[in-house]
């Protein structure tokens, strides 16, 4: 039996359900890609992360050649040319079942039934839950619907987790003799992403070693953007080259077992896997949610500024609140940012600048190096008060008091605000008054918001669509 095996956001060989299922019973697998370049430009995905993708595509290509298995890199401008191009390589090379891995976004589902539509008198067509522990749809309240808030979500996973465990596959057994390696370099703009070791291996090894070294501390130490305390692993989960059921079989191996309740050791982490879980569930049960289109439907009356000037200083880092300038300079230069900084800089968009949602989560797509639909949405309409959440629209960060709770000596801000270098800890939260009686033609702007009156205008906009819907 021929059977192909379609590559997609999973890229890795270990704990893989369609390269596991496709090479089952020795069956002989071929593999392949389809890169989409106008696709991911019109997804407005980051450069970084298309070198990234492109880095792991040659170290996938290495393990499949390694493993006796074929691998064939196609290309189509969009998806909806992928139909006909996996039509025209499979008349030249037929197979009997084409296996993939599933994706929760609408345009990939889409793309999945036109090829179904195309395809489906050719050959079997079959597809798997290889992105979360529990496939979406599967965790739904008594009356069949899917969850609406993060807790009773979570309850209802831990409680699955303890009831069936998650199933961990093994890399398939070699079919034949080591083969060439495929050449992977993919074509359009890309930007170094030389920081993120690529390769499954060597995911793997910082996946454990941060289950050896800082699971346990990972409450302690995850707000703090100064401190090594996150595991860093998002980039790799984004693309597929590491599983949540991996994450899970890390832990139980540095723990001994795993953490099912609130207070357990190591449970903070995990929260942080169903909190992707959750939020992977939601846009495969509503798919406006990869259309632009708040959770909440009424929130979408909500009149955000229009001020460029407003976006443009937030974007460059120029607003004069040190620990958001800091966050977005991280940002840019390095393509990644600490999860903390988020939800300071998203609150600070929305809430302070007034500025729509889907403009930040559009441009950290275009910066993050982990930049991934359902996640970067999430958590985005999370800041907002927009998305899923019991109380969300009167928790509005303050910039000053997040940043010396969590930067407390500024550590992270002189960092990435090198104008700040000599600005007293004492002062380095709000440092405009020490720079005019101390740095004479100093270049760091002035606060171009007042925290409090932006405040309170934010929770006027909320309540203002309360008193709409009780009219």
């Amino acid at each position: 039996m021929q059977h192909l095996v379609w590559f997609r956001t999973d890229l890795r060989v270990a704990d893989n359900p369609a390269l596991y299922e496709a090479a089952a019973n020795g069956a002989q697998v071929h593999a392949i890609y389809i890169d989409c370049p106008k696709q991911w430009q019109l997804h407005g995905r980051s450069p970084i992360q298309r070198d990234f993708l492109s880095r792991h595509l040659q170290a996938l290509s290495e393990q499949l050649a390694a493993l006796g298995i074929p691998f064939t890199l196609l290309s189509a401008p969009t998806f909806a040319g992928v139909p006909e191009v996996l039509a025209s390589w499979l008349a030249k090379h037929p197979h009997h079942a084409l296996y993939a891995n599933r994706e929760v976004a609408v345009d990939e589902r889409r793309r999945d039934k036109a090829v179904q539509q195309r395809l489906k008198e050719v050959l079997d067509i079959r597809v798997f839950n290889g992105d979360c522990v529990f496939n979406p749809g599967s965790l739904t309240t008594l009356n069949g619907d899917m969850y609406k808030v993060f807790t009773p979500f979570a309850k209802t996973w831990l409680k699955a987790l303890r009831n069936t465990g998650y199933r961990l596959l093994p890399t398939p057994n070699a079919q034949g003799d080591a083969l060439s390696v495929t050449q992977c370099d993919l074509s359009g703009e890309r930007v170094s992403s030389e920081h993120w070791p690529a390769g499954e291996q060597q995911a793997a090894e910082q996946l454990a070693s941060f289950c050896e070294d800082h699971l346990l501390d990972y409450g302690e130490q995850r707000d703090f953007p100064a401190v090594t305390g996150t595991s860093q692993l998002s980039p790799y989960l984004a693309l597929g080259i590491l599983s949540p059921n991996q994450c899970l079989a890390a832990i139980e191996q540095a723990l001994g077992t795993l953490p099912t309740s609130r207070g357990e050791r190591g449970f903070v982490w995990l929260n942080e896997i169903i909190w992707r879980e959750f939020y992977r569930h939601l846009m495969v049960a509503f798919s406006r949610l990869s259309m632009n289109r708040a959770f909440k439907p009424e929130t979408e009356a909500l009149q955000w500024s229009q001020d460029t000037e407003s976006f443009a200083a937030w974007c460059t880092g120029q607003t004069g609140y040190p620990i958001v300038d800091a966050a977005m300079r991280c940002l840019n230069e390095t393509g990644w940012m600490h999860n903390r900084l988020r939800m300071i800089v998203a609150s600070f968009l929305t809430k302070d600048l007034h500025l729509s949602w889907r403009q930040g989560e559009d441009y950290f797509m275009s910066r993050l190096i982990d930049a991934e639909l359902a996640a970067n949405n999430g958590g985005w309409q999370w800041a907002a008060g927009t998305g899923a959440d019991a109380a969300p629209y009167f928790r509005v960060f303050n910039p000053v008091t997040q940043s010396k709770r969590f930067d407390e000596q500024g550590d992270f801000i002189r960092h990435w605000l090198p104008e700040l270098a000599k600005v007293p800890a004492k002062f380095i939260h709000q440092p405009q008054t020490w720079l005019e009686q101390h740095q004479l033609g100093h270049t760091y702007p002035a606060p171009i918001v007042d925290h409090n009156r932006a405040r309170k205008y934010a929770i006027a906009m909320f309540d203002a669509l309360k008193d709409q819907e009780s009219s």
